[in-house]
C-alpha cells in the first residue's frame, strides 16, 4: 500500500510531502516505510518493521490520520481496495 500526501503550495515556499508504504517482506513480515521532506529539497526516510500485518496496518492508518490532522492531502493513493484486500 502507498500513499503520497502534499500541503498546499504557498507563494514563498515548496509544498511539502509525506509517502508512506506498508510493503511484506521476504520472510512473511512488514515494513513501513515514511518518507518526508520539501518538493526539491531534502527528505528523510524512516523504516519500521512489523510481524503481524494487522500491527503493521495499524501503524499505517495512524500514520496517516497524523498527516491528515496536520493538514495534508492525500494526491496519490494504491493498494487495499477494502477490509479484506492482502
Amino acid at each position: 500500500m502507498r500513499l503520497y500526501l502534499q500541503t498546499m503550495p504557498t507563494s514563498s515556499e515548496p509544498p511539502r510531502y509525506v509517502q508512506i508504504v506498508l510493503e511484506q517482506d521476504l520472510l512473511g513480515g512488514w515494513t513501513l516505510y515514511r518518507e518526508s521532506g520539501t518538493q526539491g529539497g531534502r527528505a528523510t526516510l524512516r523504516r519500521e518493521q512489523f510481524l503481524e500485518r494487522d500491527d503493521a496496518l495499524a501503524a499505517f492508518e495512524k500514520a496517516r490520520d497524523t498527516q491528515l490532522k496536520r493538514g495534508y492531502r492525500v494526491m496519490f493513493a494504491q493498494g487495499q481496495e477494502g477490509p479484506y484486500s492482502q
